[in-house]
Formats: structure tokens, C-alpha cells, sequence
């Protein structure tokens, strides 16, 4: 049998089951870890025909889309909101518990 990457093994179940791409992320995103938001977001770069096609369809340089995900990346709220974009997704806020009022 032959081994396959970790990112392409990622990128298969990504395509396969949308959900728990959302439930990972959302999970990242809970715990602060902007390296494994990364890591993740270049694998449903991959799952959704990689960065070309995704640079194409967010409308940004496929370059800089290769930056912004890099390990080193620092992806603004605009590229990171045209990324997820074209993969159905958006960020979103919720409370984390009930809003205290101060006064």
C-alpha cells in the first residue's frame, strides 16, 4: 500500500465531510492556535482544488495566498474572509458566556 501525505489524506476528508472541516476549525479557533489555523486552512486550500483555483475565485494573487498561509503567515481579516469564502464558509462571533454588563 502506498503512504500518502498527511495533507493530501486532510484535504480527501475535507472534501468528503464539509462538517468537520467547520468543527476543526471552529475548534482552532477556540484554542488561539494561529499555526494550526494555518496548517488546516492549507489543506481545504487543497480540498478545494488548491491555490490557484482558490486565488482565482477569491480574487486574490495566488502568491499571496501562499504567503498568508504559510507557516510564517499572518493572513489580514480581508484575505482570510475571501479564502473562506470560496470554501462556504465565514467567520463569525459568538458570545463565550453571558455578557456582563459594567457600569
Amino acid at each position: 500500500m502506498k503512504d500518502r501525505a498527511h495533507d493530501d489524506a486532510m484535504a480527501e476528508i475535507f472534501r468528503n465531510d464539509p462538517s468537520y472541516a467547520v468543527e476543526l476549525l471552529n475548534s482552532i479557533l477556540e484554542d488561539g492556535e494561529q499555526s494550526e489555523l494555518l496548517i488546516a486552512l492549507r489543506q481545504m486550500t487543497k480540498a478545494f482544488g488548491g491555490v490557484a483555483k482558490v486565488a482565482k475565485q477569491a480574487q486574490l494573487n495566488g502568491t499571496h495566498i501562499y504567503r498568508t498561509l504559510s507557516a510564517n503567515g499572518n493572513p489580514e481579516i480581508r484575505s482570510l474572509t475571501a479564502i473562506l469564502k470560496t470554501m462556504g464558509l465565514r467567520l463569525a462571533v459568538q458570545p463565550i458566556r453571558s455578557p456582563q454588563v459594567h457600569v
